[in-house]
């Protein structure tokens, strides 16, 4: 189904992957609701970012996913939700396990609910690839077993199963969309790309990383973003997961020596304990069979990684000095 003109929820669209999808969904004619976390300052996070024309014609909710009498006034009247809100840093995963359960797992709980009362038409529920945990076998597809090795990840998977239980339980109209590490401009500073690029425009006289060798299949957002939008417009049976990623892994070592090509300038290579995870909780590799995602929905990735880390570069360029340095180093 077409979402032109359609109300249309994006939970946690002020984040780096829902504000994308915000634009996207705006450019289409979608009916937008955003959903996105209270804070003091009335933020808006990505969205402040947004044409001010344009974020006028959306209707934001300011809330916390957490509450559900408030995801279930903010779902009521939507005909299709696009749930992406959850807590997603890995290293923060290890000191703060209950705050993800209570994010991940009972605000995904919330937003099933919500939806089954008020009868959407589709749901589409966000997990990750670190659901899978490191590989039995390689490319990884849809049956390959969850085995998560992080406190986020095993939230997330929680929240798969809710998702996957309400489509049995209730016949409600869900599908699980498992991206593998999407990447792009307003992505946080924690993660490896932003990371590593940012060190290397602040000007940095060494590159400080956690371990070099884990390898993954990396996703520009748009083409993430584009996978959400195919998800509401293709028949697709209720339960049914698909993985958007591109079918090519490379390691972080890789990615630094792609980024010294990109920004021009090359420095020492630092591993720092502080950025490694536990021994037993890496995964060690991620690459995803991108068959099922080209078989139901059409879905291919567009945007090679060598022009994505030139992009993601030219958008950090702009935000990024030597003053600043320092948040990369975190």
């Amino acid at each position: 189904m077409s979402l032109r003109g359609k109300v249309t929820l994006v939970t946690g669209a002020d984040g780096f992957i829902g504000s994308h999808l915000v634009d996207r969904l705006v450019a289409d004619g979608a009916n937008v609701r955003a959903l996105c976390c209270y804070n003091s300052n009335g933020s808006l996070g990505w969205l402040d970012e947004m044409d001010r024309d344009l974020l006028s014609g959306v209707d934001v909710r300011l809330g916390d996913i957490r509450d559900s009498g408030f995801v279930d006034d903010v779902v009521e009247g939507c005909e299709v939700v696009l749930h992406l809100a959850a807590l997603i840093s890995i290293p923060y995963s290890y000191q703060a396990p209950r705050a993800f359960a209570e994010t991940n797992v009972l605000g995904t709980l919330n937003v099933l609910e919500g939806s089954r009362r008020h009868g959407v038409a589709r749901m589409v529920h966000t997990s990750t690839s670190e659901a899978y945990g490191t590989p039995l076998s390689t490319p990884i597809t849809e049956a390959h077993p969850l085995m998560p090795q992080s406190p986020y990840a095993a939230t997330k998977v929680g929240a798969d199963m809710l998702a996957y239980a309400w489509s049995r339980s209730f016949d409600l109209p869900v599908v699980c969309l498992r991206p593998f590490n999407t990447y792009g401009p307003r992505q946080s500073a924690r993660a490896i790309i932003p990371t590593v690029l940012g060190q290397l425009l602040a000007g940095c006289d060494e590159l400080r990383v956690g371990s070099v060798t884990p390898r993954r299949d990396f996703t520009f957002v748009t083409d993430t973003v584009d996978g959400f939008v195919r998800a509401t417009e293709v028949e697709l049976e209720s339960g049914s997961t698909v993985q958007l990623g591109t079918g090519r892994t490379v390691s972080v070592a890789d990615i630094i020596e792609m980024a010294f090509e990109v920004v021009g300038r090359r420095v020492p290579v630092r591993e720092d304990d502080r950025r490694m995870r536990p021994p037993r909780s890496e995964v060690e590799v991620l690459i995803s069979d991108p068959s099922r995602a080209a078989e139901l929905l059409g879905w291919t990735s567009t945007v090679g990684l060598e022009e994505g880390l030139h992009r993601t570069a030219h958008w950090l360029a702009g935000r990024v000095d030597a003053a600043s340095a320092t948040r990369y180093l975190r």
